[in-house]
């Protein structure tokens, strides 16, 4: 079971947030080409945006503004022609605050098969068939030409609430519905006080409220790391400069816009490291919880310490990997002795939520699971193979790991992002899944169900409709 790969420090663990400058210079540069295209070209025009405005703000938001409508009902017929998305939520099972989670295969099967007929086939048939479920497809940015940082509508009502602060873009808005995203704001339970629960008291962490909720809780360090954590510095979409996509100039976005209250509110964007514009992956934003046993950052991974990655992150995945942009928008160079280290400070005590039927070595309790629960666990150290990647206690092995779903289909052009190979992908730790939907890196997969499926066929493991059930029922528990 991979989990999605990402972000931090403005979409931990990956983020290659920010898409084109949206001038019209660097769109003939570097779009993709129309749907009709079925292959881009290996390489674009150039690596670089221009760095002067050559087209007046007013008009850059009159014409997306006009554009805005076709783009948003483009993005909501892919997502309903790959998915129901209506809500239907488990009576039981709830995120840690409470929220019901969604449940149920929400991937639309090709019509005429079953998911049983799909798994018994060889990845080379289905692929000559073409019968991989669009679903199962990389996901594109909801303007995939465009890019860059995109909230759900809940979090930017709210930090402007408390802030009066915009994160509002004028030409996109977020789509997928929210009850397929985390719970908000989401608790936060820390490593060094787990007999205070959610030390957030059901409030959404800001600059208004960070020393009121921490003080008395956090040393020095913790408590500064953490204020940095939630200050707004400027980014590709959010600054002060014409080229931005906000209608007033904008302080930008902190670490927290996206991991909200160190966990995720599911804000997506694109990887900076990947050109041209076609081949670059959509991006699920992370939580940062139990973030202190992950050995991995940055979409490529080439980061080894969440301090390496909050160092560089605003440098190149803020501003789109250039960092002449990043000079002309306003970057902020964090200090590596103290910043960096005090914001690294307070992330490694971010812990995971509680998981009552686990025991120490991360494994169930027998007294305490159900007979389901006790034989997915089975499934997922056996035949299902989940744990050849993700181990106990934290389900995660800390490596990357070549899942090779390009055997099952075709490459295409869908909205503007050609859907090839993912190459690898981070093993993230599923300690907590339940509270992180959507899943896989780039969210494509809406339920833990749909996950469960994904890897029944990527995985060859032909588990039975009851394995599968089991199996789902352990994933709940972690």
């Amino acid at each position: 079971m991979q989990r999605k790969p990402i972000s931090l420090i403005g979409a931990f663990l990956g983020l290659g947030l920010i898409g084109i400058a949206g001038q019209q210079k660097m769109q003939e540069n570097r779009k993709p080409p129309t749907q009709d295209s079925s292959h881009p070209p290996m390489r674009g025009n150039t690596s670089y945006a221009p760095v002067a405005q050559t087209e007046p703000f007013a008009s850059v938001m009159a014409r997306m503004k006009k554009a805005k409508p076709a783009i948003l009902a483009r993005h909501r017929k892919l997502l309903e022609e790959r998915y129901d998305l209506s809500d239907h939520s488990d009576t039981e099972v709830r995120m840690s605050r409470g929220k019901k989670i969604q449940t149920g295969v929400r991937v639309k099967l090709p019509q005429g098969v079953t998911w049983e007929d799909l798994a018994s086939m060889r990845p080379e048939e289905i692929k000559a068939k073409d019968l991989w479920p669009k679903g199962f497809y990389p996901l594109p940015h909801p303007n995939h030409d465009e890019g860059g940082m995109l909230f759900p509508q809940h979090h930017i009502d709210e930090i402007k609430k408390q802030t009066g602060r915009d994160l509002t873009r004028f030409d996109l808005d977020y789509v997928t519905p929210r009850h397929f995203l985390p719970e908000f704001p989401p608790p936060i339970y820390l490593t060094t006080r787990p007999d205070l629960g959610d030390v957030s008291k059901g409030k959404l962490v800001t600059t208004d409220n960070y020393f009121e909720l921490f003080s008395g809780i956090l040393n020095p360090k913790q408590l500064e790391g953490l204020r940095l954590l939630v200050t707004p510095f400027p980014q590709q979409q959010f600054n002060a400069t014409h080229d931005r996509r906000s209608v007033r100039p904008s302080l930008g976005v902190s670490c927290f816009d996206c991991h909200a209250n160190g966990h995720t509110n599911a804000a997506t964007h694109l990887v900076g490291d990947i050109r041209p514009q076609a081949y670059r992956h959509g991006l699920d934003t992370p939580t940062l919880r139990g973030v202190n046993i992950q050995r991995l950052f940055g979409s490529q991974r080439a980061l080894k310490t969440v301090e390496d990655f909050a160092q560089f992150e605003q440098r190149a995945a803020y501003f789109d990997g250039d960092p002449v942009i990043a000079t002309k928008k306003g970057v902020n160079i964090l200090e590596r002795g103290s910043q960096v280290h005090f914001m690294g400070e307070f992330q490694a005590i971010l812990d995971f939520p509680p998981a009552p039927k686990l025991s120490w070595d991360g494994k169930l309790d027998p007294e305490k699971a159900s007979p389901a629960e006790l034989r997915g666990q089975a499934i997922f150290f056996g035949k299902g193979k989940c744990s050849t990647c993700h181990k106990a206690p934290y389900y995660t092995d800390n490596l990357m790991h070549n899942l090779k779903a390009e055997r099952f289909f075709k490459p295409r052009m869908i909205n503007g992002r050609y859907a090839s190979a993912d190459g690898p992908i981070k093993t993230f730790p599923l300690r907590g899944i339940k509270d992180s939907p959507p899943y896989l890196h780039d969210g494509r997969l809406l339920t833990l169900e749909d996950t469960v499926e994904f890897f029944n066929l990527i995985l060859g493991t032909k588990l039975s409709a009851q394995e599968k059930k089991d199996l789902t029922e352990f994933l709940r528990c972690l």
